[in-house]
């Protein structure tokens, strides 16, 4: 799917996009400033073509020409007491010379083209308390809601 946000275009990347795929990591490490997190360890080839090619996980990339200047990371989750799904937008960055200029929006509008596609009845995301930015942009596209967020640790708690 390409769709114009003139200089830029949307593109939904597929199993066959492997290339966009490592740009787009790189791109959010260095909007995030967290280039160790996003290129130290990254996924094997057959990993990201099983992740790109399954029915969970979306990925957009904002191209301008064929450089890869923002996206954004999704996964639909099926919901267990109704039959309907939600989409949870997990990352999604603009690099630095090319933010304000309606990328992050156009990236928004387009999952909720694909949400609505597959029936989901809503995206949701997060965003760190501080982040003025991207509380302004999910503000002016969404309902706030406070919550409180906990990391629980993988390893077992012996009792």
């Amino acid at each position: 799917m390409m769709q114009p946000c003139w200089p830029y275009h949307i593109y939904r990347l597929t199993a066959d996009d492997l290339t966009l795929m490592d740009a787009l990591l790189s791109t959010f490490g260095e909007a995030f400033e967290e280039v160790e997190t996003y290129g130290r360890a990254r996924p094997r080839a057959d990993y990201l073509r099983r992740l790109l090619g399954g029915d969970t996980f979306i990925a957009l990339a904002a191209l301008k020409d064929d450089e890869v200047v923002g996206g954004l990371a999704a996964y639909e989750l099926h919901k267990f007491e109704q039959e309907r799904s939600e989409i949870y937008l997990y990352d999604l960055a603009v690099a630095s010379g090319h933010r304000r200029k309606g990328i992050a929006t156009a990236l928004i509008q387009a999952l909720r083209e694909i949400a609505a596609a597959r029936g989901a009845y809503v995206v949701f995301v997060q965003a760190d308390l501080g982040d003025e930015p991207a509380i302004a942009l999910y503000t002016g596209l969404g309902t706030r809601e406070d919550v409180v967020h906990f990391d629980i640790p993988i390893s077992v708690i012996e009792r």
